[in-house]
Parts: structure tokens; sequence; C-alpha cells
């Protein structure tokens, strides 16, 4: 290859050169500024959907504030023992609060003032009815209060509600050197928890139950027998035993029956008189 010839090459490979760095350099410049649009365009369509959210959420809160979605019809289920018009007046459902407003937990604080009540369930029908039911505690005893009054009394020992003198329950009574009266919702529970298990075989047979302070639960029957259950444990055992011996055994009225351990019943005669 002559000299001439050589020089035309070099100067053709370096034109070529030069051609390839300026289209890299476009290259460059083009591609630069893309991560920085597409960055800038997500940032853009967070802050529009953003806003369309908040927007959304402002104009349907205050769609549901409007009239048409505040409380209108009050439906109460399982009332039974209270005044229904008072139990109505004291959920503050009837000053029509919005539907979004309205909770279980709020109807049920407005309500704790009625004894009966126990539990509540709260449902809404959209747009503008509520349905409160009711679950009312059941009364498994009676007993007096210290102004022997007669009250219904449930398996916490709670006070219910003055009852009738007739009502056919087992009568509760707290034996204390100190105090004979029944002391609702503290000592005495166990009494009235033993009201609550009674079995039907004999539920209807039992009278009094007693409960001294060191915790000793005893029935007193119609016949009249007395059963010492003691302690309030192992009450499936001691009334099977107990439903046993009442019926295959003579019992004479004033007989005392141990059952404090169901399977060594030991029954002791009335006192002499």
């Amino acid at each position: 290859m002559s000299r001439a010839t050589r020089r035309r090459s070099a100067v053709t490979d370096a034109a070529r050169a030069r051609n390839d760095e300026t289209v890299v350099a476009r290259g460059r410049r083009d591609t630069a500024p893309r991560p920085r649009r597409r960055l800038f365009g997500l940032v853009k369509f967070t802050l529009v959907t953003v806003l369309v959210i908040a927007t959304l959420a402002v104009v349907g809160e205050w769609v549901l504030r409007q009239s048409y979605f505040r409380v209108q019809h009050i439906t109460f289920v399982g009332v039974r023992h209270e005044p229904l018009a008072l139990v109505i007046a004291a959920s503050g459902l009837e000053a029509h609060p919005t539907m979004m407003d309205v909770n279980t937990t709020t109807v049920k604080a407005n309500l704790a003032q009625f004894a009966w009540i126990d539990a509540v369930r709260l449902t809404k029908h959209w747009p503008n009815s509520v349905v409160v039911t009711v679950h009312e505690s059941t009364a498994v005893a009676v007993a007096f209060n210290d102004k022997h009054v007669l009250q219904y009394v449930d398996q916490r020992g709670r006070d219910l509600g003055t009852a009738p003198l007739h009502a056919n329950l087992p009568t509760l009574e707290y034996v204390h050197p100190r105090n004979a009266q029944w002391p609702f919702a503290h000592a005495g529970r166990s009494a009235a928890l033993v009201a609550a298990q009674l079995p039907r075989a004999f539920s209807a047979q039992v009278a009094v139950i007693t409960e001294n302070d060191h915790g000793v639960v005893t029935l007193k029957m119609t016949t009249p027998v007395t059963f010492i259950l003691g302690p309030p444990t192992q009450l499936s055992a001691k009334f099977v035993a107990i439903a046993s011996v009442i019926a295959h055994s003579t019992l004479r009225p004033g007989d005392v029956v141990d059952a404090t351990v169901p399977g060594e019943l030991a029954v002791t005669g009335s006192p002499p008189s």
C-alpha cells in the first residue's frame, strides 16, 4: 500500500471515529432526561390519585351525613322486662344520629342503666334503619334485700329488680354473723352459680340455697331435706348423686345429706327435738 493510500485510510478512520463519538454523545443527551421525566410523571400521577381519593372521601362523608342517611326507623327485639319506651329513649337513637356514627358500643353503654339488659347487638339496614337485638339476663333465684324486698337475681348474683312473693324460684340466703341479707354482686355468688346450674331432675324441689362466709353451699328442699354441697365444685357429679339419693332412698323430713364428696354421701338424721 502506498503512502498516499495509507494517509487517506487514516483520515477515513478518524472521520468514522468522530462520527461514532458524535452518535454516542447524541444518544447520551437523548437518554439522560428520561429517568427524570418518568419520576416526574410518577409523582404527578400519585398526587392526582391522592387528590381524587381525598375528594371522593370528603364528598362521600358529606353525602352520608345528609338527613336521608340519619336514623329514622328503630326496632328493638328481645326487650321483655324493661319499659320499651324508656329503653328506646335511653339508647340515643331517637336523636337521629347519622348511620355512620351509630355503633354497638355506644348503644350498650347508654343501656347499661337497665338491670335486665345483659348484651346488645346492633344491625344497620341502610339507608336509615337500625335493629337492636337485646339479650336479657335470666333470673335464676330470688333474694330479700336489706329492706326485705324480694329481688330477682341472675347467675352472677346481680339484682335484677323486684320480684313477686310467689315467684317460683329458689331463695338465696347468705349466712354471715354480721350480714343476714343477700349481698348482691359481692359475697354469695356461689349460691347464685349453683342456682343457675340446678338440674331439672330436682330443681323444682329446691326451696332455699344458702352460702356461709366460708363458701359452703347448702340446698334446703321442700321436703324438707338438706343437702350440703360444700364449695361449688364438681357440681355435675354432686347433682347426679343427689338425684340418685332422692330417687332411690327413703329420706325423712329433717335429714341432712353431706354431698361434699359425690361418691361418699353421708346421711344424718334430723337432730333430736
